[in-house]
């Protein structure tokens, strides 16, 4: 069986260069589909079934993230379900995965995928609780479902939004909405009871459905980063931001948590709004205590690491956490899960994964309630 390599399937993303053996293949990371941004792959190899492959990404030095391939391990998988880390280095120019596939068929991928397909399932289940609408926000650029879970009394008295997935390649995102949602409408979980007695939550497993089908790391199909879409979206450009702010502001928000993943730092971190020339000393103690109580709800979250202080510029405002804080006053952090590992709590087999991101879903639920009992 001689070697191939595809990646027509959901969410498939390579360029093929050469296969002259299996320790010879050359790929290279390809653009997102509107956007001049490379980082997510995902392939299938067959062909190579106990032979020592090397595979070289020739333009990874050349990528939107470079950093983020140092101290990074790629993630491969017989049948999709479960994935696990293999080999990898990167020189600053090249990186290689190095594996001996145990069977003709091998998929490797930036991050552990979440499917559209699963994505419906996922919606698609929750709708089945008697807590639970499914409602239809309108379409994307290409025309795909824009879907809003709203979970627990509308008439609640304090209204929490989630959402994920703007960049699509980000997919440690949906994984951890999936683990939230499932923890919130577990009828045996106490956070989840209490929490549908006092609030109700908006949640977008996906706000970017388009980008998520292409494959892309950051874009959806008109080329758009949709956390820079938030001052001003449109329906031609950002129809996907438009459509959630302008449920925003209809419900109401206290508590927005916008999650995403991180290419560099191998930590689980949230950045809030401190930007904001109205920030005040008061939200900076919420977001304080948020933390305090997320490191105790899930060991994984920590406040050492994650991205510096910088001075507000008119890009602020245009990401949806601070644009959150900006609109509504409120409690609004942006979360960001790694794509390589917990450095603080490392797992050599699979690194940081979709598993492990669904609990950190599921043990957000604690700070979450805590935060709206002191408001």
């Amino acid at each position: 069986m001689s070697i191939k390599i595809s990646s027509q399937f959901d969410a498939g993303a390579i360029d093929f260069v050469s296969a002259t053996s299996a320790d010879a293949i050359d790929l290279k990371i390809r653009k997102d589909s509107h956007a001049d941004i490379t980082q997510w792959f995902y392939f299938r190899l067959q062909g190579a079934q106990g032979q020592a492959c090397s595979i070289r990404f020739l333009n990874a030095g050349e990528s939107a993230y470079p950093a983020g391939w140092e101290g990074y391990q790629a993630m491969a998988s017989y049948d999709r379900v479960s994935w696990f880390r293999v080999p990898t280095a990167f020189d600053g120019s090249v990186m290689t995965i190095s594996h001996t596939p145990a069977m003709d068929s091998v998929y490797y991928a930036y991050f552990e995928p979440y499917s559209w397909e699963r994505h419906l399932e996922l919606c698609d289940r929750a709708q089945m609780s008697e807590n639970v609408r499914l409602l239809d926000l309108g379409s994307t650029v290409e025309g795909r479902d824009m879907n809003l879970l709203v979970i627990g009394d509308p008439a609640a008295k304090r209204k929490v939004w989630v959402i994920a997935r703007q960049h699509p390649g980000e997919t440690m995102a949906e994984w951890f909405v999936e683990g939230m949602l499932d923890a919130l409408l577990d009828p045996a979980d106490p956070f989840g009871r209490q929490l549908l007695k006092e609030s109700v939550f908006y949640v977008v497993p996906n706000m970017n459905p388009d980008g998520s089908v292409h494959g892309n790391l950051r874009t959806n199909a008109a080329g758009a980063n949709l956390n820079r879409e938030w001052n001003t979206p449109s329906l031609a450009r950002s129809p996907e931001v438009y459509h959630v702010k302008n449920k925003m502001a209809v419900t109401g928000c206290d508590l927005f948590l916008d999650v995403h993943g991180d290419e560099g730092l191998p930590y689980v971190f949230t950045a809030g709004s401190d930007a904001l020339p109205s920030f005040t000393a008061a939200q900076a103690a919420q977001e304080k205590q948020f933390g305090d109580d997320y490191k105790i709800s899930s060991p994984d979250f920590q406040d050492v690491h994650g991205y510096p202080s910088a001075p507000y510029t008119d890009e602020v405002l245009t990401m949806g956490s601070p644009n959150a804080t900006h609109s509504f006053g409120c409690l609004s952090l942006t979360l960001e899960l790694p794509f390589k590992d917990n450095a603080n709590d490392p797992d050599e087999h699979s690194g940081w994964d979709g598993a492990r991101s669904a609990r950190l879903g599921a043990a957000v639920l604690q700070p979450i309630l805590q935060a709206l009992r002191r408001m």
